[in-house]
Protein backbone atom coordinates (compact mmCIF):
# COMPACT_ATOMS: atom_id res chain seq x y z
CA UNK A 1 0.00 0.00 0.00
CA UNK A 2 1.43 3.35 -1.08
CA UNK A 3 0.89 6.60 0.74
CA UNK A 4 -0.97 9.27 -1.20
CA UNK A 5 0.67 12.56 -0.32
CA UNK A 6 0.76 16.05 -1.64
CA UNK A 7 3.83 18.08 -2.49
CA UNK A 8 3.81 21.06 -0.12
CA UNK A 9 3.50 24.47 -1.68
CA UNK A 10 6.50 26.72 -1.38
CA UNK A 11 4.92 28.94 1.23
CA UNK A 12 3.24 26.26 3.37
CA UNK A 13 4.42 23.63 5.84
CA UNK A 14 3.31 20.10 5.10
CA UNK A 15 1.23 18.38 7.78
CA UNK A 16 1.99 14.66 7.78
CA UNK A 17 -1.00 14.00 10.01
CA UNK A 18 -3.29 14.68 7.05
CA UNK A 19 -2.05 11.81 4.86
CA UNK A 20 -4.72 9.79 3.03
CA UNK A 21 -4.07 6.06 2.70
CA UNK A 22 -5.18 4.67 -0.64
CA UNK A 23 -4.49 1.59 -2.68
CA UNK A 24 -2.81 2.46 -5.97
CA UNK A 25 -4.58 1.36 -9.11
CA UNK A 26 -1.97 0.72 -11.81
CA UNK A 27 -3.18 0.97 -15.40
CA UNK A 28 -0.35 -0.47 -17.51
CA UNK A 29 -1.92 0.42 -20.87
CA UNK A 30 -2.49 4.02 -19.84
CA UNK A 31 1.04 4.33 -18.45
CA UNK A 32 2.59 3.00 -21.68
CA UNK A 33 0.48 5.32 -23.82
CA UNK A 34 1.30 8.32 -21.63
CA UNK A 35 5.02 7.58 -21.65
CA UNK A 36 5.42 6.72 -25.36
CA UNK A 37 2.95 8.99 -27.16
CA UNK A 38 1.71 11.87 -25.00
CA UNK A 39 4.94 13.96 -24.91
CA UNK A 40 5.46 13.70 -28.68
CA UNK A 41 1.84 14.43 -29.57
CA UNK A 42 1.54 17.32 -27.09
CA UNK A 43 4.78 18.80 -28.43
CA UNK A 44 3.56 18.63 -32.04
CA UNK A 45 0.24 20.23 -31.12
CA UNK A 46 2.10 22.94 -29.20
CA UNK A 47 4.45 23.83 -32.07
CA UNK A 48 1.87 23.74 -34.88
CA UNK A 49 -0.84 25.42 -32.80
CA UNK A 50 1.46 28.15 -31.53
CA UNK A 51 2.73 29.08 -34.99
CA UNK A 52 -0.70 28.87 -36.64
CA UNK A 53 -2.66 30.83 -34.07
CA UNK A 54 0.08 33.44 -33.64
CA UNK A 55 -0.11 33.99 -37.40
CA UNK A 56 -3.91 34.34 -37.17
CA UNK A 57 -3.56 36.97 -34.42
CA UNK A 58 -0.96 38.85 -36.47
CA UNK A 59 -3.08 38.90 -39.63
CA UNK A 60 -6.27 39.91 -37.83
CA UNK A 61 -4.53 42.81 -36.07
CA UNK A 62 -2.01 43.91 -38.72
CA UNK A 63 -3.96 43.41 -41.96
CA UNK A 64 -7.66 43.04 -41.20
CA UNK A 65 -7.37 45.61 -38.38
CA UNK A 66 -10.37 44.17 -36.52
CA UNK A 67 -12.94 45.96 -38.63
CA UNK A 68 -15.95 43.84 -37.65
CA UNK A 69 -17.50 41.87 -34.80
CA UNK A 70 -16.53 38.67 -36.62
CA UNK A 71 -12.86 39.73 -36.57
CA UNK A 72 -13.08 40.37 -32.81
CA UNK A 73 -14.51 36.90 -32.18
CA UNK A 74 -11.96 35.22 -34.45
CA UNK A 75 -9.17 37.04 -32.60
CA UNK A 76 -10.51 35.89 -29.24
CA UNK A 77 -10.90 32.33 -30.53
CA UNK A 78 -7.22 32.35 -31.56
CA UNK A 79 -6.24 33.74 -28.13
CA UNK A 80 -8.34 31.01 -26.53
CA UNK A 81 -6.46 28.37 -28.52
CA UNK A 82 -3.14 29.94 -27.52
CA UNK A 83 -4.14 29.79 -23.85
CA UNK A 84 -5.02 26.14 -24.27
CA UNK A 85 -1.71 25.49 -26.04
CA UNK A 86 0.36 27.32 -23.42
CA UNK A 87 -0.12 24.57 -20.82
CA UNK A 88 0.76 21.65 -23.12
CA UNK A 89 4.57 21.56 -22.54
CA UNK A 90 3.93 21.23 -18.81
CA UNK A 91 1.49 18.34 -19.31
CA UNK A 92 3.94 16.70 -21.72
CA UNK A 93 6.62 16.79 -19.02
CA UNK A 94 4.12 15.56 -16.44
CA UNK A 95 3.29 12.49 -18.56
CA UNK A 96 6.77 11.00 -18.19
CA UNK A 97 8.22 12.67 -15.08
CA UNK A 98 7.24 13.86 -11.63
CA UNK A 99 5.42 17.18 -11.48
CA UNK A 100 8.22 19.55 -10.48
CA UNK A 101 6.52 22.92 -10.95
CA UNK A 102 4.84 23.18 -7.53
CA UNK A 103 1.26 23.33 -6.33
CA UNK A 104 0.62 26.92 -7.41
CA UNK A 105 1.62 26.25 -11.03
CA UNK A 106 -0.46 23.06 -10.97
CA UNK A 107 -3.59 25.06 -10.10
CA UNK A 108 -2.80 27.92 -12.50
CA UNK A 109 -2.04 25.70 -15.50
CA UNK A 110 -5.05 23.45 -14.89
CA UNK A 111 -7.22 26.56 -14.68
CA UNK A 112 -5.75 28.02 -17.88
CA UNK A 113 -6.37 24.71 -19.66
CA UNK A 114 -10.06 24.78 -18.68
CA UNK A 115 -10.46 28.49 -19.45
CA UNK A 116 -9.12 27.76 -22.93
CA UNK A 117 -11.60 24.91 -23.35
CA UNK A 118 -14.66 26.87 -22.22
CA UNK A 119 -13.76 30.12 -23.99
CA UNK A 120 -13.12 28.26 -27.26
CA UNK A 121 -16.60 26.75 -27.08
CA UNK A 122 -18.20 30.08 -26.19
CA UNK A 123 -16.52 32.04 -28.99
CA UNK A 124 -17.62 29.47 -31.56
CA UNK A 125 -21.17 30.05 -30.26
CA UNK A 126 -20.71 33.81 -30.66
CA UNK A 127 -19.39 33.39 -34.19
CA UNK A 128 -22.45 31.30 -35.06
CA UNK A 129 -24.84 33.86 -33.54
CA UNK A 130 -22.96 36.61 -35.38
CA UNK A 131 -23.58 34.83 -38.71
CA UNK A 132 -27.21 34.23 -37.71
CA UNK A 133 -27.79 37.94 -37.03
CA UNK A 134 -26.00 39.04 -40.20
CA UNK A 135 -28.11 36.82 -42.47
CA UNK A 136 -31.44 36.19 -40.73
CA UNK A 137 -31.84 39.61 -39.07
CA UNK A 138 -29.81 41.79 -41.41
CA UNK A 139 -31.50 45.10 -40.51
CA UNK A 140 -31.13 44.59 -36.76
CA UNK A 141 -27.54 43.39 -37.31
CA UNK A 142 -26.54 46.82 -38.64
CA UNK A 143 -26.98 48.19 -35.13
CA UNK A 144 -26.00 45.11 -33.12
CA UNK A 145 -22.88 43.91 -34.95
CA UNK A 146 -20.50 46.68 -33.90
CA UNK A 147 -16.97 46.59 -32.56
CA UNK A 148 -18.20 47.94 -29.22
CA UNK A 149 -20.74 45.15 -28.73
CA UNK A 150 -18.23 42.61 -29.98
CA UNK A 151 -15.68 43.78 -27.41
CA UNK A 152 -18.21 43.88 -24.55
CA UNK A 153 -19.57 40.41 -25.34
CA UNK A 154 -15.99 39.09 -25.53
CA UNK A 155 -15.16 40.47 -22.08
CA UNK A 156 -18.33 38.88 -20.65
CA UNK A 157 -17.43 35.60 -22.34
CA UNK A 158 -13.99 35.53 -20.72
CA UNK A 159 -15.54 36.24 -17.30
CA UNK A 160 -17.97 33.33 -17.76
CA UNK A 161 -15.15 31.03 -18.95
CA UNK A 162 -13.03 31.86 -15.89
CA UNK A 163 -16.03 31.36 -13.61
CA UNK A 164 -16.72 27.94 -15.15
CA UNK A 165 -13.08 26.98 -14.47
CA UNK A 166 -13.09 27.80 -10.75
CA UNK A 167 -13.21 24.12 -9.75
CA UNK A 168 -10.08 23.44 -11.82
CA UNK A 169 -8.24 26.32 -10.12
CA UNK A 170 -9.46 25.19 -6.70
CA UNK A 171 -9.20 21.40 -6.65
CA UNK A 172 -6.15 20.60 -8.78
CA UNK A 173 -3.20 19.70 -6.62
CA UNK A 174 0.03 17.68 -6.67
CA UNK A 175 -0.52 14.14 -5.41
CA UNK A 176 1.39 10.89 -5.30
CA UNK A 177 -0.17 8.68 -7.98
CA UNK A 178 1.19 5.11 -8.08
CA UNK A 179 4.94 5.90 -7.99
CA UNK A 180 5.23 9.54 -9.04
CA UNK A 181 3.87 12.97 -8.20
CA UNK A 182 1.23 14.24 -10.63
CA UNK A 183 -0.89 17.36 -11.00
CA UNK A 184 -4.41 15.92 -10.78
CA UNK A 185 -7.95 16.88 -9.88
CA UNK A 186 -8.46 15.90 -6.24
CA UNK A 187 -11.66 16.64 -4.32
CA UNK A 188 -11.99 16.32 -0.54
CA UNK A 189 -13.37 12.87 0.27
CA UNK A 190 -16.71 14.06 1.63
CA UNK A 191 -17.61 15.98 -1.56
CA UNK A 192 -15.69 13.94 -4.15
CA UNK A 193 -18.61 12.25 -5.92
CA UNK A 194 -21.01 15.22 -6.26
CA UNK A 195 -18.26 17.64 -7.31
CA UNK A 196 -16.85 15.21 -9.86
CA UNK A 197 -20.32 14.82 -11.35
CA UNK A 198 -20.92 18.58 -11.36
CA UNK A 199 -17.58 19.23 -13.11
CA UNK A 200 -18.22 16.55 -15.74
CA UNK A 201 -21.76 17.71 -16.43
CA UNK A 202 -20.70 21.36 -16.68
CA UNK A 203 -18.06 20.43 -19.27
CA UNK A 204 -20.60 18.39 -21.22
CA UNK A 205 -23.39 20.97 -21.01
CA UNK A 206 -21.34 24.15 -21.55
CA UNK A 207 -18.77 22.65 -23.91
CA UNK A 208 -21.01 20.47 -26.07
CA UNK A 209 -24.77 20.35 -25.41
CA UNK A 210 -25.57 24.08 -25.24
CA UNK A 211 -23.33 25.00 -28.21
CA UNK A 212 -24.89 22.18 -30.23
CA UNK A 213 -28.46 23.32 -29.54
CA UNK A 214 -27.68 26.97 -30.34
CA UNK A 215 -25.77 26.11 -33.51
CA UNK A 216 -28.44 23.75 -34.83
CA UNK A 217 -31.09 26.43 -34.33
CA UNK A 218 -28.97 29.18 -35.93
CA UNK A 219 -27.92 27.15 -38.95
CA UNK A 220 -31.44 25.89 -39.65
CA UNK A 221 -32.56 29.53 -39.79
CA UNK A 222 -29.54 30.52 -41.88
CA UNK A 223 -30.09 27.69 -44.39
CA UNK A 224 -33.75 28.64 -44.81
CA UNK A 225 -32.74 32.20 -45.72
CA UNK A 226 -29.93 31.09 -48.04
CA UNK A 227 -32.17 28.59 -49.86
CA UNK A 228 -34.72 31.31 -50.53
CA UNK A 229 -32.21 33.95 -51.53
CA UNK A 230 -29.49 31.95 -53.35
CA UNK A 231 -27.00 34.63 -52.34
CA UNK A 232 -23.50 33.34 -53.12
CA UNK A 233 -21.79 36.07 -51.12
CA UNK A 234 -23.75 35.15 -47.98
CA UNK A 235 -23.04 31.47 -48.55
CA UNK A 236 -19.31 32.17 -48.55
CA UNK A 237 -19.68 34.18 -45.34
CA UNK A 238 -21.35 31.22 -43.60
CA UNK A 239 -19.00 28.54 -44.91
CA UNK A 240 -16.01 29.42 -42.72
CA UNK A 241 -17.95 29.51 -39.45
CA UNK A 242 -19.84 26.34 -40.37
CA UNK A 243 -16.62 24.38 -40.99
CA UNK A 244 -15.13 25.67 -37.70
CA UNK A 245 -18.26 24.47 -35.88
CA UNK A 246 -18.31 21.02 -37.51
CA UNK A 247 -14.62 20.39 -36.82
CA UNK A 248 -15.08 21.47 -33.20
CA UNK A 249 -17.86 18.94 -32.61
CA UNK A 250 -16.14 16.11 -34.47
CA UNK A 251 -13.01 16.46 -32.34
CA UNK A 252 -14.51 17.31 -28.93
CA UNK A 253 -17.54 14.98 -28.84
CA UNK A 254 -15.56 11.72 -28.28
CA UNK A 255 -13.70 13.24 -25.32
CA UNK A 256 -16.90 14.55 -23.69
CA UNK A 257 -18.54 11.14 -24.07
CA UNK A 258 -15.47 9.38 -22.64
CA UNK A 259 -15.48 11.71 -19.62
CA UNK A 260 -19.17 10.99 -19.05
CA UNK A 261 -18.52 7.25 -19.19
CA UNK A 262 -15.61 7.58 -16.78
CA UNK A 263 -17.72 9.54 -14.29
CA UNK A 264 -20.74 7.24 -14.44
CA UNK A 265 -19.00 3.96 -15.34
CA UNK A 266 -20.41 2.07 -12.33
CA UNK A 267 -23.96 3.09 -13.25
CA UNK A 268 -23.80 2.55 -17.01
CA UNK A 269 -20.92 0.35 -18.05
CA UNK A 270 -18.58 -1.26 -15.51
CA UNK A 271 -19.09 -3.31 -12.40
CA UNK A 272 -17.29 -1.87 -9.33
CA UNK A 273 -14.80 -4.77 -9.38
CA UNK A 274 -14.19 -4.71 -13.16
CA UNK A 275 -10.74 -3.13 -13.35
CA UNK A 276 -10.27 -4.00 -17.04
CA UNK A 277 -13.38 -2.05 -18.03
CA UNK A 278 -12.31 0.93 -15.93
CA UNK A 279 -8.78 0.88 -17.33
CA UNK A 280 -10.11 0.80 -20.90
CA UNK A 281 -12.23 3.87 -20.21
CA UNK A 282 -9.25 5.69 -18.69
CA UNK A 283 -7.21 4.93 -21.81
CA UNK A 284 -10.12 6.11 -24.01
CA UNK A 285 -10.23 9.40 -22.08
CA UNK A 286 -6.52 9.99 -22.69
CA UNK A 287 -6.71 9.10 -26.40
CA UNK A 288 -9.80 11.23 -27.07
CA UNK A 289 -8.27 14.12 -25.12
CA UNK A 290 -5.37 14.23 -27.58
CA UNK A 291 -7.81 14.06 -30.51
CA UNK A 292 -9.67 17.01 -29.01
CA UNK A 293 -6.45 18.99 -28.53
CA UNK A 294 -5.73 18.77 -32.25
CA UNK A 295 -8.64 21.20 -32.66
CA UNK A 296 -6.52 24.16 -31.53
CA UNK A 297 -4.16 23.50 -34.48
CA UNK A 298 -6.88 23.22 -37.10
CA UNK A 299 -8.59 26.61 -36.96
CA UNK A 300 -5.69 28.36 -38.76
CA UNK A 301 -5.76 25.57 -41.39
CA UNK A 302 -9.51 26.07 -41.82
CA UNK A 303 -9.01 29.81 -42.30
CA UNK A 304 -6.35 29.12 -44.94
CA UNK A 305 -8.45 26.67 -46.97
CA UNK A 306 -11.97 28.08 -46.48
CA UNK A 307 -11.53 31.79 -45.74
CA UNK A 308 -10.81 33.68 -48.97
CA UNK A 309 -9.90 36.94 -47.24
CA UNK A 310 -7.58 35.14 -44.86
CA UNK A 311 -5.79 33.49 -47.80
CA UNK A 312 -5.40 36.90 -49.40
CA UNK A 313 -3.87 38.45 -46.28
CA UNK A 314 -1.69 35.39 -45.74
CA UNK A 315 -0.38 35.78 -49.29
CA UNK A 316 0.31 39.45 -48.62
CA UNK A 317 2.16 38.61 -45.41
CA UNK A 318 4.49 36.08 -47.03
CA UNK A 319 5.08 38.17 -50.17
CA UNK A 320 6.00 41.16 -48.03
CA UNK A 321 8.52 39.24 -45.94
CA UNK A 322 9.95 37.37 -48.93
CA UNK A 323 10.39 40.71 -50.66
CA UNK A 324 12.16 42.16 -47.63
CA UNK A 325 14.42 39.09 -47.46
CA UNK A 326 15.42 39.22 -51.13
CA UNK A 327 15.82 43.00 -51.08
CA UNK A 328 18.89 42.47 -48.91
CA UNK A 329 20.63 40.51 -51.71
CA UNK A 330 19.24 41.77 -55.03
CA UNK A 331 19.81 44.94 -57.05
CA UNK A 332 16.72 47.00 -57.54
CA UNK A 333 15.51 46.05 -54.10
CA UNK A 334 13.73 49.37 -53.56
CA UNK A 335 11.57 48.75 -56.62
CA UNK A 336 10.63 45.26 -55.37
CA UNK A 337 9.73 46.50 -51.90
CA UNK A 338 7.63 49.37 -53.35
CA UNK A 339 5.74 46.90 -55.56
CA UNK A 340 4.76 44.72 -52.62
CA UNK A 341 3.88 47.76 -50.52
CA UNK A 342 1.55 49.04 -53.21
CA UNK A 343 -0.07 45.58 -53.44
CA UNK A 344 -0.60 45.56 -49.66
CA UNK A 345 -2.26 48.98 -49.75
CA UNK A 346 -4.68 47.89 -52.48
CA UNK A 347 -5.68 44.69 -50.65
CA UNK A 348 -6.26 46.43 -47.33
Amino acid sequence: MNVSTEIPDEETTFDYSSLDLVTPDYNAGLQRFAFNFVPVLYSLVFIVGLLGNALVVLILIRYKKLRSMTDVYLLNLAISDLLFIFSLPFWAHDATHDWVFGNSMCKILAGIYHVGFYSGSFFIILLTVDRYLAIVHAVFALKARTLLYGTLSSVITWVVAVSASVTAFTFHKVQMEVESYKCILHYPFEIATPWKEVTTLSMFVLGLAVPLVIMIFCYIQILMVLIKGQNERKQKAVRLIFVIMIVYFILWTPYNIAILLQTYQVSFLCYPSDNTCRHNIELAVEVTKIIAMIHCCLNPVIYAFVGEKFRKYLSVFFQKHIAIYFSCFRPGRHHLTRSVSSYISTTE
